[in-house]
């Protein structure tokens, strides 16, 4: 008979308390002997029996070991685990010295290390070294990096301690809003002069660097140089609103660093999915060409160091158990380091005297939840409307990415509001590090947190166009504002519908300013449309114009100067703005009017968002089918397009000519919904399938008449995909019966079933060789996996490698024609990646193509796999230029879509890209841009008339594009 348990201890605390419900989980179990447990959980008698002997808290990993013995819920039990650890940590902090405000912590958090923390800051000494070996030869340097991979530390601890040892001056700082400004400031005392001097001296030539730098060392050693390290340079992009400025900065940057006198040496820190931004600025893309330096994740050992090392300084150390743990988490991750940082944080709070355990870690939740508990504990301190405090803060803390990651955005103080809720939120996420006060701005300590924390995430994915909108109101708002309230500058028409749902108080979270300005607009376009007969657009435009220009004669500080250009650019950024938004509406009904708008925005504000509404307007779309579309293929020698639909039949169009696609034939002879197609790389065949299982092979030698060559019952649900091998010798189905069947396709008419593909435990939604036809790839759905199979031997296809592409569903696979990469999309923060297919091991992950707001359901190469393309359920579509598959370059967004891009692919010589939308809708894109908008009114019809001009650009002298 066992032996009978000693009974507990008496009391209420934590520990004594969680033995009591382990010991009442066992008896409602029927009290199953110790031993019969251990056989179950695979863990000793004495380890079970003494996890609810009530002395100490057992571990996750036994007290889950116990729970499922007994058949409890370890869902719950793991919940209950995590109550009674911050309960144990809550309790302890009152009791040890962990939080002495004196007490300096060896991890800085969610914070960057900073140049008085060199002591604290290992791992990264090789790189290190080779900084100070590229600097000492070359005067021009950018770190390349991923949010988290840890520049701003490495620059500022590991390499400025560094230069201090020599004959220079270092000046360290980011850009800012005005980059210029900043840089003048930063100057200012060394070159013995006033910010706003150098501000104007920066703004009249590119060259007055160059020549404050020589001023500065002018009394010093020639050996001695100015060292400027620009952190956070992507700062230039996401802050600064002023083009002009930006090329001004980046121009004065090269020069200063190239000049035949130079005596300065320029070390940028860059967030690596900026660099397509830096491909916009020749000089500087010239200066990159041999001065990248790429932060990859760190090496096991360097994780070792940057776990240990601060902690032995602190007169601390790590358990064993704890390195391995964090090191496997974090090993081949770049952007894990602040996640690293702030779990040791944490986990050094909670820590056993001296050591550093195993058990704090996962008392502060790990890796992937030690951040989001700090920031969940944040929250759920707060009240209801205090928690609404905080989620207008943290998103108006945050800038929505356009092709790139979100980031972060810093702000005034008073941006956020002065009352006193406001400021007790902001004080509480000071306390929690979530947030950083530098003097009279904030900011979020780490993007990190915009990736670690699910709730914040969700606020940005239900927010993203509403987050767009109110940055762009926060500038206007601030331009009415410095304008004296001018009426000329309140939004109108399109920018003023689009910015109407924030006038709702409880949702929009506005400041005064924006809510004064909002309710400016909303009041004037009252007045003007009762008084819409007698005053147009154009004389408040023209207002606004003449109050800029004698603000420019009779302002003469810096600021006003500064200011003045500003407001001249917001004001041809909105007439800009107003125009493409009035041309993507006009599109579908209108689409010549549509054509000249988009293409006098982009005359009048030449950058990229002006002209992807032009490209989207210069698209050829017509009607495919009158039910939803599902599937599309192009012919070999891309003159026949093939289209899929619900209504169950397939479509076949001549496109030849991109702007005058013509309908060829209709097939009809599936029962159900056609979802997928093939092409046939040699040409003249075609494979269709549908939703009850069967695929088709048809004969299109003559696309006028094709005949059907054969029919096979291939799945015992709906077929979801469908590829030929690129010898066209294989053609591969694939669908919601979680199988991939390999069929020998050499002969149409008899295809004869090969091996059958069993390995995803959910439907599998897409298929694709690469460009050998060796290697097969398999997107599992909701299973999220994707799969490549070795097929050098087709009768036994072999698993490759199976990993988990995306955090939700995954989409879509597509092999690139030019290397071993693969392309993968589906749901979650990051739709669209590019991974490393090598011999054998696990893929590595190359890229993140980001910028969608929803899933992105299909991918697709371009024959040479220079060009990528992505559809998207934000009815978008995307492309980018992968050449160098590790830096992605985003080339154009699409927009015009009625519903969700479902599927694309490129004509064989790259010239169309190919789309198609769930409402039935094809557009043709052909991608040689340049020539494209320089031919954009050989169809455009009659020239805008006068009438239209006032109506969509009153104020502007009229000048129709395509007059």
């Amino acid at each position: 008979m066992p032996r009978k348990e000693l009974p507990l201890a008496e009391g209420d605390g934590t520990v004594l308390k969680f033995a009591a419900d382990l010991r009442a989980l066992r008896d409602a179990s029927g009290s199953p002997p110790y031993r019969a447990m251990a056989a179950r959980a695979h863990y000793s008698v004495a380890t079970l029996s003494s996890a609810a002997a009530g002395r100490k808290l057992p571990s996750l990993e036994v007290t889950l070991a116990y729970v499922r013995a007994c058949g409890g819920n370890t869902q719950w039990w793991e919940a209950r685990w995590h109550s009674a650890t911050t309960e144990l940590s809550d309790s302890e902090a009152a009791r040890t010295p962990a939080d002495d405000p004196g007490e300096r912590a060896p991890y800085p958090g969610l914070a960057a290390y900073q140049r008085d923390d060199s002591q604290w800051f290992f791992g990264r000494e090789r790189v290190v070294e080779d900084l100070l070996r590229r600097l000492a030869e070359d005067r021009f340097i950018a770190v390349f990096g991923a949010s988290g991979a840890g520049k701003s530390s490495l620059l500022r601890a590991g390499l400025l301690p560094r230069l201090r040892s020599g004959p220079r001056h270092t000046v360290v700082f980011t850009p800012g809003v005005s980059p210029l400004e900043e840089l003048a400031v930063r100057l200012a005392e060394p070159a013995n002069t006033t910010p706003g001097h150098l501000f104007q001296e920066f703004q009249a030539a590119p060259e007055n660097l160059h020549r404050t730098l020589r001023r500065i060392v002018a009394g010093d050693s020639p050996q001695t140089d100015v060292v400027l390290v620009v952190d956070q340079f992507e700062e230039v992009f996401t802050l600064c609103g002023d083009r002009d400025e930006q090329r001004q900065f980046i121009a004065a940057l090269v020069h200063a660093a190239r000049a035949s006198s130079s005596r300065c040496r320029i070390v940028l820190g860059v967030r690596a999915d900026f660099y397509a931004h830096c491909a916009e600025h020749a000089d500087l893309v010239d200066a990159l060409r041999d001065a990248m330096v790429t932060l990859g994740p760190m090496s096991a050992e360097e994780l070792h160091r940057a776990i240990t090392q601060p902690a032995i300084r602190a007169n601390c150390r790590v358990e064993g158990r704890l390195v391995v743990h964090l090191t496997a988490e974090a090993h081949q991750h770049a952007g894990v380091l602040p996640l690293l940082s702030h779990t040791l944080l944490e986990t050094w709070k909670r820590r056993r005297g001296n050591v550093l355990t195993l058990a704090a870690c996962q008392a502060a939740g790990s890796l992937e939840g030690a951040l989001s508990r700090t920031a969940e504990q944040f929250y759920e301190g707060l009240g209801p409307s205090r928690q609404r405090i905080a989620c207008q803060l943290f998103l108006r803390l945050t800038s929505p990415g356009e092709g790139t990651e979100d980031t972060k955005r810093r702000i005034d103080r008073s941006e956020a509001g002065q009352d006193a809720d406001t400021t007790a939120v902001i004080e509480r996420a000071t306390a929690a590090r979530l947030i950083t006060v530098d003097g009279p701005r904030l900011e979020i300590t780490h993007e990190a947190l915009i990736r670690g924390w699910p709730r914040f995430r969700r606020w940005l994915s239900e927010n993203r166009q509403q987050l767009r909108v109110h940055r762009q109101l926060t500038e206007a708002a601030a331009a009415w504002e410095l304008l004296g309230e001018d009426k000329g500058a309140l939004y109108r028409g399109a920018r003023l519908d689009e910015a109407r749902p924030l006038a709702d108080g409880d949702k929009a979270g506005l400041t005064a300013r924006e809510r004064a300005f909002l309710e400016a607009s909303l009041a004037t376009e009252a007045t003007e449309t009762a008084a819409a007969a007698r005053r147009r657009t154009g004389r408040r435009l023209l207002t606004v114009v003449i109050t800029v220009l004698l603000l420019a004669t009779t302002v003469t500080s810096v600021l006003a100067a500064r200011a003045n250009r500003q407001l001249t650019t917001q004001r041809n950024a909105a007439v800009a703005l107003n125009v493409s938004s009035e041309a993507s509406r006009l599109y579908p009904t209108a689409p010549g009017l549509a054509m000249q708008l988009s293409l006098t925005a982009y005359r009048l504000r030449p950058e990229r968002g002006s002209r992807d509404v032009l490209l989207s307007t210069l698209t050829t779309m017509w009607t495919g089918h009158n039910a939803q579309m599902y599937a599309l293929g192009v012919s070999p020698d891309g003159r026949t397009l093939a289209t899929g639909s619900r209504d169950r039949t397939v479509r076949l169009w001549d496109i030849t000519d991109p702007r005058r696609p013509l309908s060829l034939a209709t097939i009809s002879g599936h029962d159900s919904a056609v979802v997928a197609i093939a092409m046939r790389p040699t040409g003249g065949a075609l494979a269709t399938a549908d939703t009850g299982g069967t695929v088709r092979l048809w004969d299109i030698t003559d696309p006028r008449k094709p005949r059907p060559l054969s029919s096979v019952k291939a799945h015992t649900d709906a077929v979801r995909a469908l590829a030929f091998s690129p010898s066209g010798d294989t053609l591969v189905s694939a669908g919601n019966d979680r199988k991939a069947v390999l069929w020998k396709a050499g002969d149409l008419q008899a295809p004869e079933r090969g091996a059958t593909l069993r390995a995803h435990s959910d439907a599998i939604r897409s298929v694709a060789f690469n460009r050998d036809g060796r290697l097969l790839a398999t997107a599992g759905g909701d299973d999220e996996r994707v799969i490549v199979w070795d097929l050098e031997s087709t009768e036994r296809p072999a698993k490759r490698a199976t990993w988990r592409a995306h955090t939700d569903s995954t989409f879509s696979v597509a092999f690139s024609p030019r290397a071993d990469v693969l392309a993968t999309s589906g749901a979650g923060p990051h739709p669209v990646k590019l991974w490393r297919v090598g011999a054998g091991g696990r893929p590595g992950e190359l890229a993140r193509l980001d910028g969608q707001s929803d899933a992105v359901g299909d991918v697709t190469f371009s024959a040479d796999g220079r060009t990528l393309a992505a559809g998207s359920d934000d009815r978008t579509a995307r492309m980018w230029t992968v050449a160098v598959p590790e830096r992605p370059v985003l080339r154009a967004v699409l927009t015009g879509y009625s519903t969700a891009v479902l599927a694309l692919r490129f004509t064989p010589d790259g010239r169309s890209l190919v789309s198609g939308a769930f409402d039935g809708r094809l557009r043709v894109l052909p991608t040689d841009f340049s020539r494209l908008i320089s031919g954009a009114c050989d169809a455009a019809g009659p020239p805008l008339s006068r009438e239209q001009w006032a109506r969509y650009l009153g104020g502007i002298p009229y000048k129709p594009p395509c007059g």
